[in-house]
């Protein structure tokens, strides 16, 4: 510790000639990250070494949700109360790193999950290192102005970043038909904790191979001297760019292929360095796990690269499909990716080829596996000139999982049903988790702190099977102290959200939470209708004896998405009506939060009562936002659908409000052919909510088209060209939803009986550890080594 204190005193003289104690926050999280990293060095390196003696795992994703690295960071290396204390010293409050910007480096799920694993990795010493993209941007930094969503670039790297260092002599160059770029590699410490263990994350920044013509600029063209650069630089500057448009989608498709070609040249680079061009050894050496469809195009990438080094077709088609497996995130048919063959051809005309040779491959090992031609079609990578991402992983991958039991079940039922008919030992099921270190340790210092007292340890943040012990804490003085816990951390988020966006929130009411990605599926505009029938209820006396609730919504829309834009102004609508009506105004409160991200994800979760899960059933593959709200004391509200279906089963359905349409109950609807415009009629209290996006109730400034509020309506009843009325069955839940909305208000009233069913979430989350997940990864899918192996 001394050592740090030392080094963060030398780094401050020498860059800024500061005492510590003078530094803005920017330069103190830049000094300080310094002397952590010079500190860890040492460890780091010889990880490193470790790993490059043994097999070893590459986790390649769009996204890495990591949040704030400082106090993370700081927490896995025990030191983060004895920093704390000696910034005091200098009159230095380590709240100021509260200012920091989070890493944007990615957007919701699929992002922090990335993180998750990585810290779980390091943690139980398996060797797996990440690699990614740099964005300069990330996704946006999200703005809320008269109630709509407003994007601004999400600049977060306009200070120094002390967690990444630049490695020039590891770059390389990835080549498209009409450009060659240069992919520069910045390496991320991911710590473990309790172990001196640290693997790495490596994202990729594009840069132009020339980036500047002076010839150009001296005849005084000077946007053509820098256009190499400029047009290099924007591979890597958004997350998931607008892909609306033409140029959009050929942005996108260069992205997904810069890091996987980039990424793989590592791989290939290090392999050779130990073994010169004898293959032989790639696939027993590296394990490379697909999350998501982003990084298929890894799959034919590989082949061309192994093909460039003399082998044949058939040979690296091989070795392919023994390195890489496939995580499938979704069941949402525009989701699986799918890519025109026209576009590949014009951006990455080699890969497309090669697609090619393995969708003929595939096809002749169908027939010689006797499948029949109806199933063949339905198995084509390239089928009516689009290329089918999510089956060339499959067929190319040693193994495919999904992310939840019900999900994996629906991918071998319905979505990858022939794949599973044919392929069926290649399917597992691994569900998602959470790292309880940042989600719990980190986050919630005084459940932390009780959960040791009771479990009589605090091993449990490397084993978080222990917690179950808390099952027989059950006694009244436990369930009062998790009580007041929890009352503190809903004075601590009224504050926060008085200091981000200036809302006034009572801590004294039930706080009730909806934050997570906006989608039509996962139904942010179920909760708002079910609020405005609880609102009707309250103004009209219908509703009796009822909690004071603040619902708090956060979640930003992707820029092209007309339909969740226009979700996210008719949740302000609502908020702007209710927040200010006399006669409900202290009964009920509705808040949208802007700019949710991980550092604000850290303050809500430990603060909730009621966590939000409402997908509609069998469309969400997993959801990890569950299990955060289940470790720090909140039930969830929710559908049988995903993890919450596991969270249920765990902590006893009895502690959580399941309602609505279950799987089977939603494929009996569309059987019977699904008629939400016969619910509306029939029922005028359903009638009145939907209406209220037409009637006047809120105004969308005359917004026309897709993204007004009528066309929502439209899309409820009448349904589109695209898709049918009330494709996500708002209607066919709404009812059931309020009955569970209001079961759980009248039972927060008894506090001892509430208390107890959040604290049974804590003590049954164990499962949920991203620390079992990544171990199971290990074990069945990479067989890599991981801390406490066994030994053969």
């Amino acid at each position: 510790m001394g050592n740090i204190m030392e080094k963060l005193e030398l780094t401050a003289q020498s860059m800024y000639c500061k005492k510590v104690e003078e530094l803005t926050p920017s330069e103190l999280h830049l000094s300080l990250g310094k002397a952590v990293m010079g500190e860890i060095a040492d460890n780091w390196a010889k990880s490193k070494a470790k790993h490059n003696s043994e097999r070893r795992a590459y986790y390649f994703s769009a996204e890495f949700l990591m949040g704030r690295m400082m106090y993370n960071n700081l927490y896995c290396l025990g030191i983060l109360e004895d920093v704390k204390k000696m910034l005091k010293k200098k009159g230095v409050d380590i709240n100021v790193f509260e200012d920091i910007d989070d890493a944007a480096l990615g957007n919701g799920g699929l992002g922090r999950l990335a993180a998750c694993y990585l810290d779980s990795a390091a943690t139980q010493e398996v060797p797996l290192d990440g690699y990614g993209i740099r964005y300069k941007y990330g996704l946006f930094k999200q703005l809320i102005e008269d109630g709509y969503q407003v994007e601004v670039a999400d600049n977060w790297q306009r200070f120094e970043d002390p967690w990444c260092i630049r490695k020039e002599d590891e770059a390389v160059t990835v080549s498209f038909k009409d450009q060659t770029v240069k992919a520069v590699p910045y390496d991320m410490a991911v710590i473990g904790c309790k172990t001196d263990n640290i693997n790495t994350l490596r994202l990729w920044q594009a840069e132009a191979v020339n980036d500047f013509d002076f010839t150009a600029f001296n005849d005084t063209q000077y946007d053509k001297a820098v256009k190499e650069k400029n047009d290099a630089e924007n591979i890597s500057k958004v997350l998931y760019p607008n892909d609306n448009k033409y140029e959009g989608k050929v942005l996108r498709l260069k992205q997904q292929y810069f890091f996987c070609s980039a990424s793989l040249q590592d791989i290939m680079r290090r392999y050779k360095a130990k073994h010169g061009n004898d293959f032989s050894f790639f696939a027993k050496e590296n394990a490379i796990q697909l999350n998501d469809t982003h990084p298929v195009s890894c799959v034919p990438e590989l082949v061309r690269l192994l093909q460039n080094e003399g082998l044949n077709f058939d040979e690296a088609f091989e070795i392919a499909r023994k390195t890489c497996s496939y995580t499938n995130h979704t069941v949402l048919g525009e989701a699986l990716e799918k890519w025109p063959a026209d576009l590949m051809t014009q951006v990455i005309p080699e890969i497309y080829h090669i697609i090619c040779l393995i969708a003929n491959k595939c096809q002749e090992e169908l027939t010689a596996k006797g499948v029949s031609e109806d199933m063949k079609a339905k198995m084509r990578i390239i089928d009516g000139n689009v290329v089918h991402m999510a089956r060339l992983a499959t067929y190319a991958a040693t193994y495919v999982n999904g992310v939840a039991q019900l999900h994996t079940e629906i991918l071998k039922d319905d979505v990858l049903k022939e794949w599973y008919q044919v392929y069926p030992e290649r399917f597992q099921n691994k569900t998602n988790g959470i790292t309880q270190r940042r989600w719990l340790g980190l986050c919630n210092p005084e459940l932390s702190a009780l959960i040791t007292e009771k479990v009589g340890s605090d091993e449990w943040l490397i084993d978080l099977s222990l917690i179950s012990k808390l099952n027989d804490c059950m006694d009244a003085r436990t369930i009062t102290k998790f009580n007041n816990i929890k009352k503190k951390k809903k004075v601590q988020l009224a504050e926060y959200i008085k200091k981000m966006d200036g809302f006034d929130i009572n801590p004294d009411s039930i706080y009730d939470v909806q934050v997570k990605r906006l989608h039509e599926y996962k139904r942010q505009l179920l909760n708002a209708f079910s609020i405005m029938t609880i609102y009707f209820r309250l103004k009209e006396k219908k509703l009796t004896n009822w909690t004071p609730t603040t619902f708090i919504f956060g979640a930003k829309a992707a820029p092209g998405y007309a339909r969740a834009k226009a979700i996210i102004k008719y949740i302000n609508e609502i908020a702007n009506l209710v927040n200010n009506d006399p006669d409900t105004k202290d009964l009920l409160q509705v808040y949208f939060i802007s700019n949710y991200n991980v550092s604000y994800a850290e303050k809500i979760v430990v603060a909730a009562d009621i966590s939000e899960q409402t997908s509609t059933a069998g469309l969400e593959a997993s959801g990890t936002g569950n299990m955060k709200f289940m470790l720090n004391g909140a039930v969830t509200l929710g559908t049988y659908d995903g993890a919450n279906i596991e969270i249920a089963e765990c902590a006893g359905e009895e502690n959580e409000y399941i309602f609505g349409a279950r799987v089977e109950d939603i494929e009996r609807l569309k059987a019977e052919g699904y008629n939400p415009k016969a619910l509306y009629d029939a029922n005028p209290e359903i009638k009145r909510v939907i209406d209220t996006l037409i009637d006047g109730t809120f105004d969308d400034d005359g917004a026309q088209g897709e993204g007004s509020f009528r066309e929502l309506h439209d899309a409820l009843l009448k349904g589109t060209s695209w898709q049918v009325a009330d494709h996500y069955f708002l209607l066919y839940d709404l009812p059931l939803y309020v009955d569970a909305k209001i079961k759980a208000n009248a039972d927060y009233a008894d506090r001892k009986a509430f208390g107890k069913k959040c604290l049974m979430n804590v003590a049954n989350a164990g499962k949920f550890s991203s620390d079992r997940a990544i171990v199971e990864y290990a074990k069945e899918i990479w067989h890599t080594s991981y801390k406490g192996m066994k030994k053969k």
